[in-house]
């Protein structure tokens, strides 16, 4: 199964990452800091939809 959709929880410096597949299922979660997010998100495949919250508290 290849991940489709990616969920990102924003914080200061750490993000937390949930990777889908298309039925929904979670493959892997895990925990980056800003650098490594960056570097990370980066690598991910052109179509994969990135899905990050949108709230007052988001804007780090």
């Amino acid at each position: 199964m290849n991940t489709i959709t990616i969920g990102v929880d924003l914080a200061k410096s750490v993000f937390s990452v949930c990777e889908m597949d298309d039925s929904g299922h979670v493959l892997r979660r895990r925990d980056l800091k800003r650098d490594a997010f960056a570097a990370w998100l980066a690598q991910v495949p052109a179509g994969t939809v990135v899905a990050m919250e949108a709230c007052s508290g988001a804007h780090h």
